[in-house]
This record gives C-alpha cells, structure tokens and sequence, in this order.
C-alpha cells in the first residue's frame, strides 16, 4: 500500500489527509465523499513549473478535464498554470472563477458555434482548431464578430502511446485532429494561412493518456519538430508555439512505474533541442498540458460499508454506498485502485474481498481482489487516486447523487462542490399538464 501527499496514519490508526482524519471527513460530511489533497495538487503544479520553466521558459497548461470547479480554477491561477477547457461548461466555469482569459486554451474536436462566440467574446488565449469544418466555422464568426482568432492546429503525429486503447489519441486512426503521416496536416497549415480572421500561432498534439514511455513524448516531440521544419520550407513561416499536449501516467496500483517528472521535461526539452540544432531552427515556445498526474493521486474516495455477502469457495463482496455513477473509471476501461479501511488503517490484511457499488448492474465493481483487514457493516473504505476523471466523469445512474468534494489543507475541510439532494435530482424534470395527478388519461384504443 502506497500512500499519496500529504495522507498519515494517526495516533487513532485512521488515515489521515490533508490533517483532517478521514474518519471524521466521513462522519461531517457523508459518504460517498471525494477529497482533494490542496498541498499534493500545489506541489505537483510546482514541480510541474520548475521542471518545465527554469531555463527552458515552457507554459504549463493545466487540463481541467481532469477535474474541474472554481475552486479548482482558483488554485490553478493561484500556481501561476493556464488552463485548457474542452467545452463551453468548461469555458463558463472559467469565466465565472474570473480566470485570466489569456491563459486559457480552448479544445475540442465539435466546438458548437455558441462556445466558439464565448471563446471569442471572453478573448481566450488560443483556440485549438481540430478540423477544417471547424477552422471555416471559426473563421466565420470570427468575421462577423469583427475579431481575428489565434488558433494553434491540432495534429494527429502518427505515435502509438501504449495505453489503453480508449485512451489512445495520437495514432493515425483517431478522431482527433489534422493528420500528419497523409500530408493533411500540411494542408490544413496552409488554409489557415489564407484565412483572414484566423491568426496561426502554432501546432499542438496530444499521443495519449497515462504514459509510463517517455520514448513515447520524445519521440512525439521530434515528430513535430519536424512538421515545424516542413511547415518552415513548405509555407514559408517560422511555427512560433508548440503545445505538446498531456498524458503523463501517474502511479494507481502495485506494479505501476511513472517516470519523474523531471525525466518527463528531459525527454521532452532534449527532443527539442536536438531538432533545433539538427535543422537550424528557432527555438518555439512550447507548452505542456498535465491534468492527471496533478490531480489523480491527490484525490480519495470514501465509502461507507454496507452489505457483505460471501459466496463460499468463490468470492466476497463487499459492498459500498457508492460505485459506477461516482467512478465509472473500472467499468468503462477496466482502470484497477488501492484501497484502504480508513478507520483501521494500521490494521494488517487478513482476508481477500472485492469491493462492488450500490448500481443495479453486475459491471458496478470498484475493485477486484483486494487484501483488506476483516471488513465489517459501517467501515469506511478509501480508494485511493481517484482525483482525475472521477467527479468529472460522474453520473446520475440509478437517480443517485453525485457525491461532495471536500478540499482539504492544514486540518481545514472547506466543501468545493455541495452533495446532490433529492430535489437537485429532480431540478430540470417537467411533467407536461395531461400527466398530473387528477388528470384524465385518455387511452388510444
């Protein structure tokens, strides 16, 4: 068993994060309940900034998909990253945390026209353009809106991360962006160019998520480094930026290596480096977008035990108040977790359980064969790293809530997102007047 950031185990043997024991989070707030680690999430940004910033000058980006409110918004600004929004949800919550508009990139490979005139409206720093429908749409409302959008292209480079294949974007085959291997992306770089409420500022590209490989980033660095010298002798302009996208794997389980991320920066900047000398270019402004790795092991979910049932000879399950609608991670590609009794910490590990939701599906299994103490009705499970893609990701399945997000820091726990209730459920229903009670139905015969 791993533990993340700031987490301990007390006098009392529960676990503890942030200062604040888990056992009480529990008790004050409910459960299922998800707790961030704000000094885990500052530090990571720091190193992040010292890696990829001193001596080389990089942007880091941080990418909000991974999980994102404004509170969240607030302590990115406060850590000096930008931030990158896929959506106009995304684009919103930004606005609304007040976040530096020139700091945020706007991704996404269906940007409806509405959340392109909020991009253009709030003045974002950069617009990622994904296809060439986008770009003459963009092109468009950017005309009529009398502005001129700086846009950086994304390319699809043709590098296979190994990752799970829903998590793969940089191979050819991809939804994502303008391919590179086929001459599109060469294509789309001179359109854009022609376009005149379109202000090319560079190339970006993304190979994938959770990437042990660093071969895989430095290749994928040379990669486009190299379009950067067709575009140079082909179109005729120095690429000013290259956005060379996230994906750095963080540690989940057992078995799990991730590089440094110092090692990261050197894979990336050498690649760089050595392309700039091998063909005499100059140096762009590159940008990194991290989202997992800053928040995935800062976050912990805790569950309250309810049901056990053991099938003798076969398997125990144990079951929790929560499951796929807080984490559909497991269910959707078979992503595997730690875990911990948080009110018996320091207890050792006497029997092999597997933890299921509360979702009426066979699928709703948080974690597999598990070693745990003995569990009991009323425990309070932690599954670790559940910071990234878990509230981002969560659901109403089942007309469950989705669960609090407490942040906690120094013994202090300030609710970031409020629990669901009932009503909230129920917020956006309508009945239409022929179904109220008291109302005849008239049947169709």
């Amino acid at each position: 068993m791993k533990l993340h950031g700031t987490m301990r185990i007390n006098e009392l043997g529960h676990l503890e994060i942030g200062g604040y024991d888990t056992v009480e989070l529990a008790r004050n707030f409910g459960t299922p309940l998800y707790v961030m680690d704000e000094a885990e999430i500052r530090r990571v940004c720091r190193e992040y900034r010292a890696a990829f910033t001193d001596g080389f000058g990089a942007e880091v980006i941080y990418a909000s998909k991974a999980f994102m409110n404004l509170a969240m918004c607030r302590v990115i600004e406060e850590e000096g990253l930008s931030l990158d929004v896929v959506s106009g949800g995304e684009l919103y919550t930004a606005i609304k945390a007040r976040f530096p508009a020139s700091r945020i990139y706007f991704h996404g490979n269906n940007k409806q026209p509405q959340e392109l005139r909020m991009a253009l409206e709030y003045r974002v720093g950069r617009i990622v353009v994904d296809n060439f429908h986008e770009m003459t749409l963009l092109n468009d409302l950017a005309g009529q809106m009398g502005v001129r959008a700086q846009v950086l292209l994304r390319l699809t480079p043709g590098v296979e991360a190994h990752t799970h294949e829903y998590i793969r974007t940089g191979q050819i085959d991809s939804k994502f962006g303008f391919t590179v291997p086929n001459g599109q992306a060469m294509e789309a770089v001179k359109s854009c160019l022609t376009l005149p409420h379109l202000e090319f500022k560079g190339i970006h590209c993304h190979i994938g998520s959770q990437v042990f490989d660093m071969s895989s980033f430095n290749h994928a660095a040379k990669v486009m480094m190299e379009v950067i010298k067709d575009i140079r002798e082909q179109a005729g302009i120095a690429v000013e930026e290259l956005n060379l996208g996230g994906g750095f794997g963080i540690y989940y389980v057992e078995g799990d290596q991730p590089a440094t991320i110092a090692e990261y920066a050197q894979a990336v900047t050498s690649a760089v480096k050595e392309m700039v000398a091998k063909h005499q270019l100059n140096i762009p402004k590159i940008m990194i977008e991290p989202g997992r790795s800053i928040v995935g092991e800062a976050g912990t979910t805790l569950y309250t035990v309810g049901s056990i049932k053991e099938i003798p000879g076969i398997r125990k399950y144990v079951a929790v108040d929560g499951g796929m609608a807080d984490n559909p991670r497991p269910a959707l590609y078979q992503a595997r977790y730690e875990a911990v009794v948080a009110n018996r910490a320091a207890e050792p590990a006497v029997e092999t359980v597997s933890i299921t939701g509360k979702c009426c599906e066979s699928g709703d299994m948080l974690i597999w064969d598990i070693n745990l103490p003995q569990v009991k009705s009323g425990d309070i499970i932690a599954v670790f790293c559940t910071g990234a893609y878990n509230y981002t990701m969560s659901m109403n399945y089942n007309r469950l809530g989705r669960p609090a997000v407490v942040l906690v820091n120094d013994g202090r726990a300030d609710v970031i997102v409020e629990r669901e209730s009932y009503e909230d459920l129920l917020r956006n229903d309508r009945l239409p007047e022929r179904l109220r009670v008291g109302q005849k139905i008239k049947l169709v015969q």
